[in-house]
């Protein structure tokens, strides 16, 4: 794409907030200056800017620079400048924005008259007709700026502020601007909070924009998503492909990230501020996420059991400035230090303030503060650690049963409309449902596939626990269009929760296909609630939020099954063991001893918490922690041999003992050979990939029996998906 030169704006003390964003969208060669940062970037990265950043104020695109010492000047440098490019004559709409800075032009009413009257002479000399004014909401707005009498010209490509998210509908007095609300968060590290699974209150709420701006991001929400306005959308240059791209990326992120969003709660003494902050909640479709109560500050305390064991809490308490008289207001400071100290001494505490004086009666100790503006009034953002640390609250979540779940409260966007081609979708959704659910029952199953990109408009891959719903989204091939590829995930979305009577927020959404820039896909959050399921009478413990697998492979239900059957009076080794689901399976067929080995200690500690849930624990049950390819290495050197080995590799790794990167199907036959090594005379290996053009190497291997049961260990709920893993039974000769 052709470069082009950008400013974005900031207001005082954001500049290294934007900065970070910038650097997070990919966009590294920057130059900062008072007030903006500037570089050189393609339309696809000022539209993202636009769409994304929840400090910028304006992106600006410079298109010239001239000397302007007389208004005279100004107009002739605008007057010859190719308007017509930008936007057309009659029928288009204009606004300027005019500021000068130590300049002979200073009278910036007179300013603005000027470039416009140079805009509309050029049209109206070429061609009769000349575009009109709209200060509102125009085709095009120019941003003219002179500096020591040098003018810079830019389109507006944000048009107004991108403070202005769209979603305020109803405000109170003193309302906290978007971007500053934005800000305070990202000082108090709230998105990183928020993976960890860590809540938010704020108790003096007023309309709701702190809840909401926490919301979005920590769901990952863009917060220009649902704004209908930005000033390249009618501009004649506008990349529309580009735009519609970006903005299919960021309805997928946020069906995506609403899965993943923690406990978010608001409270305010004014029932006023109450219902303006549902009424704005709303409006930004987070009504069912967000909790909002008419509640006095003194009341917190009450009902802090009923909340997490760390979180933030934020707020914007007045300060004499804005409302309240200083000498009456360190009783209010008193009483939020109070709360956090006695009720919620895990919780951090970060407020915005024009008092340092008044913020000393916390009681908190500090550990950062940022000066930031709240309109005309020079404030700072206090950061107060924890009184102590304490562990989060990762209980296992029970899922309810279906008597239960039935009686939950359905809560979908009343006003969304599904496309004509959802019908479709819901009835394939429930044939297939109806058909699984009675397999499933009968074999005490309750996490299953439903459905698997049965119609190709609706590529997704949906997976029962419980009563929660787990759906991953295929990465749409590049001829469909976009918007019609976001419309149908939305259509599952909606449908899910009214088909299966569960609330929305059960239903969580991965997208599997990489993200461009810093998006790519990575753990997703680390709220460490664990679901209990039953396969095959047996008790696992899933994440559906946290990681791209839940922890579960469901589609090694039947090699579990078979490993069972195998194991009875058996050493048994699992390598690469994930959570552990093989060592219960074997555990359950009566394995003499079971060994887990992985390289992740989270995936140890969940293997452990899986075969005690079941009962199995003890001597006999040992977990290695790992690097797979070493420990094999090693293993050759000891005595100890395994009855029966299940080898599930990745299918990349990385390990210091190898040259390169492990790659499965080249490095196999040494792998296999390796693992084959630990067998007994009569032990059998059972390995498995899920690499889907995966050879083996059977004459490499010819000292060994092979047999391929790829097809008898294919479930009934993956016959669709017949190449979802293969898999071998072998034996030494």
């Amino acid at each position: 794409m052709t470069p082009h030169k950008l400013t974005i704006t900031a207001a005082r003390g954001m500049l290294p907030l934007l900065a970070k964003e910038l650097a997070a969208m990919g966009i590294t060669e920057t130059k900062q200056e008072q007030g903006n940062i500037r570089f050189m970037g393609s339309l696809e990265q000022a539209y993202r800017v636009c769409l994304w950043s929840r400090v910028a104020i304006r992106v600006l695109m410079p298109i010239a620079h001239f000397s302007a010492t007389t208004t005279d000047e100004l107009y002739a440098g605008i007057n010859g400048l190719p308007w017509e490019d930008h936007i057309d004559g009659e029928g288009s709409t204009l606004a300027v924005d005019f500021n000068s800075f130590r300049s002979k032009i200073h009278h910036t009413q007179y300013g603005a008259q000027r470039v416009k009257d140079g805009i509309v002479d050029r049209f109206r000399d070429q061609t009769g007709e000349r575009p009109s004014v709209d200060l509102h909401q125009p085709d095009l707005r120019i941003n003219v700026y002179v500096k020591h009498n040098q003018a810079i010209v830019s389109i507006d490509l944000s048009g107004e502020s991108l403070h202005k998210r769209g979603y305020r509908v109803t405000t109170t007095a003193a309302p906290l601007k978007e971007h500053l609300a934005a800000a305070i968060l990202m000082t108090a590290d709230w998105a990183n909070l928020a993976k960890q699974g860590w809540s938010l209150i704020d108790p003096m709420c007023g309309s709701g924009t702190f809840l909401i701006e926490a919301a979005t991001m920590a769901a990952d929400i863009a917060p220009g998503l649902q704004r209908d306005y930005f000033g390249f959308l009618y501009w004649k240059q506008h990349d529309k492909d580009v735009w519609k791209q970006l903005k299919a990326e960021a309805e997928r992120r946020r069906q995506s990230g609403l899965s993943r969003l923690p406990f978010i709660m608001g409270g305010d003494a004014d029932a006023s501020a109450v219902k303006a902050a549902k009424d704005n909640i709303a409006e930004a479709g987070l009504a069912d996420r967000i909790q909002v109560e008419q509640r006095d500050l003194l009341d917190w305390p009450a009902h802090a059991s009923q909340l997490s064991n760390q979180g933030l809490m934020v707020c914007n308490p007045p300060y004499g400035s804005r409302i309240g008289e200083v000498s009456e207001l360190h009783y209010l400071y008193e009483s939020l230090g109070n709360i956090i100290s006695v009720s919620l001494p895990g919780w951090r505490t970060t407020l915005i303030t024009d008092n340092a004086d008044l913020a000393k009666f916390t009681g908190l100790k500090e550990f950062d503060r940022s000066p930031f503006d709240n309109g005309p009034i020079a404030c700072e953002v206090i950061n107060y650690r924890a009184v102590r640390s304490v562990s989060a609250n990762t209980q296992a979540i029970t899922p309810v049963d279906s008597d239960e779940a039935s009686q939950a409260p359905v809560t979908v966007d009343p006003d969304y409309q599904a496309s004509e081609y959802s019908e479709m979708f819901a009835n394939r959704f429930k044939k297939n449902l109806k058909h699984m659910a009675k397999w499933a029952k009968k074999n005490d199953i309750d996490c299953y596939r439903v459905y698997d990109a049965d119609l190709p408009d609706y590529a997704v891959a949906i997976d029962l626990y419980g009563d929660a719903v787990h759906v991953q989204e295929y990465a749409p091939p590049k001829q469909i269009d976009p918007e019609k590829a976001v419309q149908r995930l939305k259509d599952v979305m909606y449908l899910l929760p009214l088909i299966l009577n569960i609330p929305a927020a059960k239903v969580v959404l991965k997208l599997r296909q990489k993200q461009r820039g810093h998006q790519q896909y990575e753990a997703q959050s680390a709220q460490k609630q664990r679901l209990k399921v039953i396969e095959s009478g047996l008790q696992f413990l899933v994440n559906l939020t946290d990681y791209l697998d839940t922890g579960l492979f469901l589609d090694h239900r039947i090699t579990r099954q078979k490993i069972a059957s195998l194991s009875t009076g058996r050493d048994f080794l699992n390598l690469f063991a994930y959570t552990g689901s093989a060592s219960v399976y074997a555990a359950k067929g009566k394995a003499k001893s079971t060994t887990t080995v992985d390289m992740s200690n989270t995936y140890l500690g969940w293997a452990e918490d899986n075969l005690a849930l079941n009962g199995f624990k003890g001597e006999n049950h040992k977990f290695v922690r790992a690097n797979c390819l070493e420990w094999l290495q090693g293993a050759q050197q000891t005595e100890q041999r395994y009855g029966l080995i299940f080898l599930d590799p990745p299918t990349f790794s990385n390990s210091s003992r190898m040259e390169g990167v492990f790659d499965i199907q080249r490095d196999h036959v040494a792998l296999i050979q390796m693992t084959a090594a630990l067998l007994t005379k009569d032990g059998q290996l059972v390995f498995s990939t899920n690499r889907r053009d995966f050879k083996l190497d059977a004459q490499a291997l010819s000292e060994l029996q092979i047999k391929d049961i790829s097809h008898e260990t294919l479930p009934l709920d993956f016959k669709r998906n017949a190449k979802i893993h293969a898999c071998w039974l072998i034996n030494k000769n």
